[in-house]
């Protein structure tokens, strides 16, 4: 038993010698620390010899054992100090195997590593764990406790006992209680098991050894009375000495349970001075043990429903929100649907865990649930594995109940969806009325991102059909995100103009500029020039001298849209005339006034803006310029 356990996956701890070196000792449990500043030296593996670690595997078995024997001593210590004859009889035979054990443990304490509480470091010296273990309370009470005093007795004198002074001093095997506190002070952490069953079962066991102890102790008050009959049991069952142990045990049972349920029939009563004084303690007493057992009970039973209790109040509150407001009646049932699907689904996000986590473990939770979604949307298919790894750690998961609205349409692109379950429908409004679906999405498929990459108000409105799972990112991190990878950035491009022009033409008539603007995009062209660009950058490098830093917009990647219009900016003015043409802005000024041919007809030369300047470089224009060409 001198190694660990090595498939532990805790922590590892750290002893210090003598001569201040670290060692790495054992794999233990995590609410064990070393001290900050412990030097790890992972060559050293292995306890001292004859060293047990107290979190092994085996010697937890062993102590899990001991309890099992301490629950033995729990009933068998004040049942031998009521009913003595039981005491010298089978036993006696059964306390000395119990107490075999016990000594045996004694032993083994001296070769357990301890804790040093003052540097948080694992002590493995046989001398420091002896001289530690001999100093404190534990030993002499583990002796005593352990000691059978009959058999000593009887091994100086020759002659055997029973009277009540060894009762009294098989009462020291109580101190064993300590171990199944200890136990359940660990259960209550462990997660394996649930934290109310073990709760309930600590309580249960507190109350047995209460009603068990009293009714011993009772029954021993009985027999020691000089006048057997003037006793509480005497007066019910006559010579009750010379009785069953068994019926005196079920008479002590009786009267124990029923005075500490304060039902008192009466039958039972205390007779003699000494029994209405124990009677009085034990009624004292039971007052704190009920408060105790009801005090925790309440705890767990509250503890259990805080968020049922949480979430009725929230729904109250939506109810007197919505009649005080007047809210029509689906908006809301909408807003119900959503607090209840909150409170369902708070296990599965868990977003306060979550947000305790260490980033890379959040990053891993994220790509084991979310990575093969995102590489199925059309948007991302082709592009980098970093990206890809980028993009789901900053996506955020969220359940929508069915026929709720995931965007409105002309609200502010501030976030695209990709559907990870269930399914959406995509819809428009015409003059305030409703439309029928014009398509319906289901996972891995995106909504929101047309508004997103063009940076107009949503065209349409997303309705979930039935309960769905989204992920969602926000305009600004995707744009920060995409912008170092700039061949990623030319896929997500190309992918998104071929979704576009694959759209359904119904579809695509809800987008006014769509289709016009679909034919100037020239998706060779853009490459080409991002690829003199960055070429341009790195002859820079190559001569010594600075690139120019980085843009915080994406002008390779995104192509800047502007407003043509055929006429002089006066003229607008003077007629009210507005109308204009959206186009995404070519690479040259000749290709811009091609555009502008073939979008009015006729063929300019000059292009100013709405102040009058003239246009003499395009790099200067920026998003929704409007530029004016005649």
């Amino acid at each position: 038993m001198s190694r660990s356990n090595s498939r532990s996956p805790l922590p590892f701890l750290f002893r210090r010698r003598s001569s201040g070196e670290i060692k790495n000792l054992v794999s233990v449990s995590s609410s064990l620390l070393p001290a900050f500043g412990t030097v790890i030296d992972e060559n050293h593996l292995q306890l001292k010899k004859y060293v047990i670690a107290p979190y092994d595997r085996r010697y937890r078995l062993w102590q899990t054992f001991l309890v099992i024997l301490v629950v033995y001593s729990a009933w068998a210590s004040p049942f031998e100090l009521a009913f003595r004859k039981i005491a010298t009889g089978p036993l006696l035979y059964v306390d000395l195997i119990v107490d075999g054990f016990f000594a045996l443990d004694i032993i083994l304490t001296f070769f357990v590593a301890y804790l040093d509480k003052s540097t948080y470091l694992l002590v493995d010296d046989h001398t420091k764990i002896a001289i530690r273990y001999v100093t404190t309370i534990y030993f002499p009470l583990d002796v005593a406790s352990t000691m059978p005093f009959q058999v000593v007795y009887r091994i100086f004198t020759g002659k055997m006992r029973d009277g009540d002074i060894f009762g009294f001093l098989n009462l020291l095997r109580l101190w064993r209680l300590r171990r199944v506190s200890e136990l359940f002070t660990r259960l209550e952490k462990d997660t394996r098991f649930s934290y109310f069953w073990t709760r309930y079962c600590k309580l249960i066991g507190v109350t047995l050894f209460a009603v068990h102890s009293a009714g011993c102790f009772y029954y021993w008050l009985a027999t020691h009375h000089k006048n057997p009959d003037n006793t509480w049991i005497g007066s019910e069952v006559q010579d009750f000495k010379h009785k069953s142990v068994w019926l005196g045990y079920t008479y002590s049972m009786y009267w124990s349970i029923v005075t500490l349920t304060t039902v008192g029939y009466g039958d039972l009563h205390a007779v003699n001075t000494g029994e209405k004084i124990f009677n009085m303690v034990y009624m004292l007493f039971n007052i704190g043990l009920t408060a105790y057992l009801i005090g925790n009970m309440t705890n767990l039973v509250v503890h259990s429903a805080v968020r049922t209790f949480a979430m009725r109040d929230a729904i109250n509150e939506i109810l007197r929100y919505a009649s005080k407001n007047r809210l029509p009646e689906g908006l809301k049932e909408q807003m119900l649907a959503h607090m209840q699907l909150k409170f369902k689904t708070a296990e599965l996000q868990q977003e306060e865990v979550l947000e305790d986590l260490p980033k890379a473990i959040r990053s891993g939770i994220a790509q084991h649930l979310f990575r093969s979604t995102v590489e199925n949307a059309y948007l991302f298919k082709g592009v980098s594995e970093d990206l890809i790894v980028q993009l789901v750690s900053e996506m955020k998961a969220e359940y929508f109940p069915p026929k709720v609205e995931i965007i409105l349409q002309n609200e502010i692109p501030t976030d695209f969806y990709i559907v990870v379950s269930g399914a959406v429908d995509v819809l428009a409004y015409k003059n305030g009325m409703e439309q029928q679906p014009l398509t319906k999405l289901g996972s891995s498929e995106m909504v929101g991102e047309i508004g997103v990459i063009f940076n107009i108000p949503q065209p349409f409105t997303v309705r979930t059909k039935r309960l769905s799972q989204v992920i969602r990112i926000s305009h600004h991190h995707f744009k920060q995100l995409v912008q170092p990878h700039s061949k990623d950035g030319k896929i997500i491009i190309t992918n998104f103009v071929q979704y576009l022009k694959g759209l359904k033409p119904e579809v695509l008539k809800e987008i006014e500029f769509l289709t016009e603007s679909l034919g100037d995009v020239n998706i060779e062209q853009m490459l080409s020039n991002e690829e003199l660009e960055t070429a341009a950058n790195a002859n820079g490098d190559a001569n010594g001298n600075e690139a120019p830093p980085p843009s915080t917009t994406l002008p390779s990647t995104f192509p800047v849209r502007v407003i043509i219009h055929d006429h002089h900016p006066d003229e607008s003015t003077l007629e009210g005339n507005m109308t204009g043409k959206l186009i995404h802005l070519p690479d040259s000024i000749e290709d811009l006034l091609k555009i502008a041919d073939k979008k009015f007809g006729k063929r300019g030369s000059t292009i100013v803006m709405a102040d009058g300047a003239k246009v003499e470089e395009l790099n200067a224009l920026r998003e929704n310029d409007h530029l004016y060409i005649f």
